[in-house]
Order: C-alpha cells, then sequence, then structure tokens
C-alpha cells in the first residue's frame, strides 16, 4: 500500500510519519520494524497519531469557533471540500460544545487561509498550546450487536436499522465515512480500532468478537461516541 510505504521511507529518512490512524500505525510499525519508534500523541485518547525517531514532529492545535452548533462531520466534510488528505491533520474534538483539530505545521498557511467557513458558517481559528487537551478523553457508549460477519454493511445496517440495499445508497450518497475517508468497499471486514461514521446516526469505534455463537453468529462489541 502507497500511504504505509510512503510512511515508511520517511521514518527511513529520519522524518517523521504523516498522521496516521491506528490500523495504518500498526502497519507501519511492522514494516518498519528495525528501531524503536517513538509515539506522538496528542492526548491519551488520540485516534491518530505520528511516530518519529529522533525528530520530533511540529503539530498545531486549534479551536474553531462558530456561532452556529458543528457537527464532527461538518468540519470533516469542510476538509475534504478543501481537497485536505487525512493524513495532514489528527482528530477533531468536539467537548462541551467546542471544536477543536490538531493539523500538521507544513501546511499551517494553506490551513488558515482556506479553512474560513464550516457549512456555510463563518469559522475563527484559535491556536492553543499543544497541551491543551493532554488529559482530554472520550466519552463512549457501550453497544453489542449479534451479526453474521464483521463487514461493514452488515454492522452498518445493524445500526442504522435498515437493508444493505438501502447501505449502498448512503454509500453513493457519501453518507458513510471509515476511517476518516469516503467508505468505497461495502464488503470490507472491520478491524480492532476502525471507526466509522453513519450521517445522522454517529460516530463509532470497532472493537472486535467478544463470543461467537452456538449458530455461529458473532456478538460485536462496539463503541459510540457520546
Amino acid at each position: 500500500m502507497y500511504e504505509i510505504q510512503k510512511n515508511v521511507t520517511r521514518l527511513d529518512n529520519g522524518q517523521p510519519t504523516f498522521f496516521l490512524d491506528l490500523s495504518e500505525a500498526k502497519e507501519v510499525k511492522r514494516k518498519f520494524g528495525k528501531n524503536r519508534l517513538n509515539v506522538f500523541s496528542p492526548n491519551r485518547d488520540s485516534e491518530k497519531i505520528i511516530y518519529y525517531l529522533d525528530r520530533e514532529p511540529e503539530v498545531l492545535l486549534y479551536e474553531i469557533k462558530c456561532s452556529n452548533e458543528l457537527r464532527h462531520q461538518d468540519i470533516l466534510g469542510t476538509m475534504y471540500s478543501l481537497n485536505i488528505s487525512k493524513e495532514m491533520y489528527g482528530d477533531i474534538i468536539l467537548n462541551d460544545g467546542r471544536y477543536f483539530i490538531y493539523i500538521l505545521k507544513l501546511f499551517q498557511n494553506y490551513f488558515e487561509m482556506n479553512f474560513t467557513k464550516v457549512r456555510n458558517s463563518k469559522i475563527e481559528l484559535i491556536e492553543l498550546d499543544l497541551d491543551y487537551l493532554k488529559d482530554y478523553e472520550r466519552a463512549y457508549e457501550e453497544l453489542e450487536l449479534i451479526v453474521s460477519s464483521e463487514r461493514i454493511d452488515t454492522i452498518v445496517s445493524h445500526l442504522s436499522g435498515t437493508s444493505r440495499a438501502v447501505i449502498k445508497e448512503k454509500v453513493k450518497d457519501k453518507e458513510i465515512l471509515l476511517n476518516n475517508e469516503l467508505l468505497k468497499n461495502l464488503s470490507y471486514t472491520l478491524k480492532e480500532n476502525d471507526t466509522f461514521s453513519i450521517r445522522k446516526i454517529g460516530k463509532f469505534k470497532y472493537i472486535g468478537i467478544i463470543k461467537t455463537t452456538k449458530s455461529g453468529n458473532h456478538i460485536v462489541k462496539i463503541l459510540k461516541y457520546i
């Protein structure tokens, strides 16, 4: 996979990786595998991290101020509309009615010049000390589902209470994200710590199978973001 190899090459050259989701991080660590890697994790519950050797990454934290209420997918959708690659930014955090985002310093100028609106609402960017959210922990609701497989269309169908045919339409309408990217492969098998979002339903983290029933179905654990 190009994205994985690109980050391994950066480490080979003494550079930090870009932001990695947890599944990408596991693969980069496996492929690099010859040195102890340092981990940059913005807070204790970060879902995107950076690996580095000696040269620490340059990361900035911004608060996004807006007079209107925003959703995680609104901010994420704006990033997509600006063609900002997911490797350039870390976690988007909604906490007590406030909105935060981590970015790589290398694209600070582009971000500040272009990230001026979210869902047609004007915003203001306030740069904060990087440690401002170091003790932040997400709140989750624990869910357990009985499913026939770990395929994402099966899981999303159960969570949304709709058929797989409806899920296909949701994918066509760009309503489902997997690990911060638009879902394209409905047969994708979810892995531990994968995150996915369903428009108007919420964001989830997949934990995995906790039990297999006598009939061959699986009881899976999923965390829903609160």
